[in-house]
Parts: structure tokens; sequence; C-alpha cells
């Protein structure tokens, strides 16, 4: 059977990803505890007179925390899938989609600090 093509193709993309929202809103903690912290950035950006260009990173990297913890959490299923053993290469791999979740969340606490304190401290 062929694989879809144009608007069908984008459309089935389209129903996989809200496959995959749903999923990891149902079985991610992390995801779940992010996308709350994206409503109350959003309320609190929303509410202070940012700039445009500062919402948008302000927003955007909370975004991007999300993103990575998705990537993460696909690497963890797969690494799972695989086997329940041990193995050295498995451990880095889940150890390697940890550290790029911590590096994300301390580029966006970066970046809101000094967004924030540039804003009330100028």
């Amino acid at each position: 059977m062929d694989k879809p093509k144009g608007l069908k193709r984008i459309i089935n993309a389209f129903k996989y990803s809200l496959k995959g929202f749903k999923s990891a809103i149902k079985y991610e903690t992390a995801f779940r505890q992010e996308l709350i912290l994206l409503v109350i950035a959003y309320v609190i950006v929303m509410l202070i007179d940012f700039s445009i260009y500062e919402r948008i990173l302000l927003l955007g990297s909370i975004g991007v925390v999300m993103i990575v913890e998705l990537i993460n959490s696909a690497i963890e299923c797969v690494v799972d899938r695989i086997g329940s053993e041990r193995h050295e290469l498995s451990g880095r791999a889940k150890d390697y989609g940890s550290a790029a979740v911590c590096l994300s969340l301390l580029l966006t606490v970066t970046l809101w600090i000094y967004l924030f304190a540039c804003h009330f401290f100028p």
C-alpha cells in the first residue's frame, strides 16, 4: 500500500501528533508539570508589560523545554521497549536525554531571571 501524499499525509501527521500529546499528558508527569508551568507563565507574561519579543522569548523558552521533554520521553520509551536488563548504553541514552532537559531548564531559568531583572531593575 502506498503511503499517503499531500494533504492526506499532513492530516495523518497531525493526528499522530495529537495522539502523542494525549499520550504525553496521560503518561508523562514532567510533561504535565511543564504544561501547567506554561499556562502559569502565559498569565504572568500577559499581566506584565513586556514587549512582544520578550513575551516570545519567555514563552518560547518553556516551549523548548516541553519539546526537549517529549524527545527525552521518546528516548526512554524506545530504551524501555528494547529490554528491561541494565545496559551501559541504555543508561547513557536515558542520561543524555535527562541532561538535555536539564540544560533546557537552565536556559529557561536564566532567560527568565535576566529578562525580569532587566524589566524591573533597569
